[in-house]
């Protein structure tokens, strides 16, 4: 197997073909971020007389500016995965490489490759990539609104010339004309998939869990794959992390906080309600505070909790059992 490792920009993309696993000979090369750029990668593999499918490229998940790269590739039938930009600089570490630029940077995804074989990738549906969208939009337009509300808020308090609370007036409009459009997009979107629109229901069977928490966790379902509820607890950040040595070094524990905010901030309310509505939920928030721990850490494990029902119900095809635990005790 040769490694491939692609050090993604927005203009460009540096590769490292390792030729030789023992020795680490390589050879590289940059290309343009584009469609024009990617041919003539596959051209240049080609050249160094190596089979697409003796190929396993390892590229990092920036941003976006991985994407068409990454499904380009992955359609030419190549072997690709996508690697924890975290995990790849402890790597790098680990190998004492001090030195960081676009070169190294693909020399060490190639070894990262070789050395961890890390699972494949395989594109989403594209109705769960349209959901994806969908959301990211309705998340940033959401926002917009907010702050011009308090802008509006502001201004009122400060008695802004009439034609600037005018202003902020008729963009909130706009905002919430906008908002309500793409929520019923996405409420569209899901209705015209039926797979989407069974697994939504089931995850709103969930006490707690309502329209955009069940909307926000079947897109993360959906766009990646998970073999347990702890992975996906673990890529949603949700995780507990300790830090301790020895006698002398004890840190608290804390949540993990990788991947996204927004998701995290989602489960935070959620998980609120299901402190007080969900069975069990509830159970685990008063056994953990009954032992002395803090709200805080509490309301961490019932979020790690919601997530968990969310996948049983989502991988078992089954709705929410209040009694599941008491049917097999």
């Amino acid at each position: 197997m040769f490694y491939l490792g692609i050090d993604v920009s927005k203009a460009k993309l540096d590769c490292c073909l390792l030729l030789d696993n023992t020795t680490f000979k390589r050879k590289d090369k940059s290309i343009a971020n584009n469609h024009k750029g990617f041919n003539e990668l596959l051209g240049w593999i080609q050249k160094q007389s190596v089979e697409f499918s003796n190929v396993h490229i390892i590229m990092e998940a920036t941003g976006v500016y991985h994407e068409q790269a990454a499904y380009a590739l992955h359609d030419a039938g190549i072997k690709l995965s996508l690697a924890n930009p975290a995990y790849v600089r402890h790597f790098a570490k680990g190998l004492a490489i001090k030195t960081k630029n676009d070169g190294m940077d693909s020399f060490v995804l190639a070894r990262y490759g070789l050395s961890t074989q890390p699972s494949l990738w395989t594109p989403a549906p594209i109705e769960a990539r349209m959901l994806k969208a969908l959301l990211n939009r309705r998340e940033a337009v959401a926002q917009d609104l907010q702050r011009e509300c308090n802008r509006q808020e502001k201004a009122q308090v400060a008695c802004s010339p009439e034609k600037i609370q005018k202003s902020i007036e008729n963009s909130i409009t706009f905002l919430e004309k906008q908002l309500k459009q793409l929520q019923d997009d996405i409420d569209d979107h899901i209705d015209k998939h039926p797979k989407l629109k069974q697994d939504v229901k089931l995850l709103e069977s969930i006490p707690a869990v309502g329209e955009r928490v069940g909307n926000t966790m079947l897109s993360v379902l959906h766009n990646h794959h998970f073999e347990s509820a702890e992975q996906v607890a673990a890529y949603l950040g949700l995780v507990p992390v300790e830090y301790q040595s020895g006698t002398s070094v004890l840190k608290r524990p804390h949540l993990s906080k990788t991947g996204s905010a927004s998701v995290r901030a989602t489960l935070y309310m959620a998980a609120i309600v299901a402190t007080k509505h969900n069975p069990h939920i509830k159970k685990l928030y008063e056994r953990l505070l009954a032992k002395g721990k803090c709200k805080m850490l509490a309301i961490g494990a019932a979020m790690r909790k919601l997530v968990h029902l969310c996948f049983g119900v989502w991988k078992n095809q089954t709705p929410y059992q209040k009694d599941f635990l008491a049917k097999t005790a």
